[in-house]
């Protein structure tokens, strides 16, 4: 009993922590676009612009620190949805500091979108309880997630050197490809590390049986950023911050259920109802994802909206 309000308030923690996080990354593309613009005008590198190591210092600094906390204090089935905040919030501010316009389409897709993926998470299966980093490297040594891990290196491979030099600068997917599959790894890391770290740093025998996955966790997780935040750059180079955003969250949060149901190994207790509701959610994010990317191009807005049915009466 005496547990109960001690994990309300890491939940409620958590969840705020989430909430300022997805707040700082709508930022983060905004600001990281807005200087690599400034930067290209000027015929400079964008190494040279505040605005763009304001968004990186958001990026790899206050919003990777509040996700990590987040996600060790509170489950990630409570914190992954409130990322969907930060994409109507970026598109807001890319309007005002990049003059991005999204048509009447575009904002209907993403608001879908961010819709979808959150009834996508509501129906996920829940993670297990892991209080260990003995429970956690018998979970990561299972076949299935090596498996699994082996074909997102593989994929990751592809994309990286076969397909993004040639496709990277005219299909955004290609981009957001990279970073979304490097960052389903980022939650298991993120809370591996909060519990190895609880074993590693301790007088027990195990200790550097621990240490070691520590390292593992935190050089894994470091990678993954590193990679993600250059991939971010190229992208932005060439794509709306706005899009960019939209479609990342959705493609990242679809790989983040993946990854944590085949390391938790949750699929046996999804109910139909709960089936049902996850396609629901991805019938909603693939139509959400159609109207950002199919009819980007069309000028279409509510004023026009307005006159169609005017003649009509």
């Amino acid at each position: 009993m005496g547990r109960e309000p001690e994990q309300s308030a890491g939940a409620s923690l958590g969840l705020s922590l989430a909430l300022l996080s997805s707040l700082v990354n709508g930022c983060t593309f905004v600001l990281q676009r807005k200087g690599i613009l400034r930067a290209e005008s000027r015929g400079a590198s964008y190494l040279t612009e505040l605005a763009w190591w304001s968004g990186t210092v958001g990026t790899v600094g206050l919003a990777q620190i509040g996700n990590f906390l987040a996600y060790n204090t509170a489950p990630a089935a409570l914190v992954t949805p409130l990322g969907a905040l930060g994409v109507p919030f970026g598109s807001l501010l890319a309007s005002y500091m990049l003059q991005e316009k999204l048509n009447l389409l575009g904002k209907l897709g993403c608001l879908l979108s961010c819709a979808g993926s959150i009834v996508l998470l509501i129906h996920a299966p829940k993670t297990e309880n892991i209080t260990s980093s003995v429970q956690l490297e018998e979970k990561l040594a299972n076949p299935v997630f090596l498996g699994y891990t082996c074909i997102i290196l593989a994929l990751l491979i592809v994309l990286i050197f076969w397909i993004a030099p040639s496709h990277g600068s005219t299909n955004v997917l290609v981009y957001i490809g990279i970073c979304s599959l490097l960052g389903s790894f980022t939650v298991p890391s993120s809370k591996g590390i909060g519990l190895a770290a609880q074993d590693a740093f301790s007088d027990d025998p195990s200790s550097q049986r621990a240490l070691f996955l520590f390292a593992i966790l935190l050089v894994t997780l470091i990678c993954s950023i590193l990679i993600q935040f250059m991939y971010i750059n190229k992208a932005l180079q060439y794509f709306d911050s706005s899009i960019f955003s939209a479609i990342y969250y959705v493609v990242f949060t679809v790989l983040v259920i993946l990854a944590s149901a085949i390391l938790f190994r949750e699929w046996n207790d999804v109910g139909f109802v709960d089936f049902l509701g996850m396609l629901c959610g991805f019938i909603t994010v693939s139509v959400g994802i159609t109207l950002l990317q199919v009819f980007k191009e069309f000028n279409i807005s509510a004023s026009d909206l307005k006159k169609i049915t005017s003649k009509k009466h």
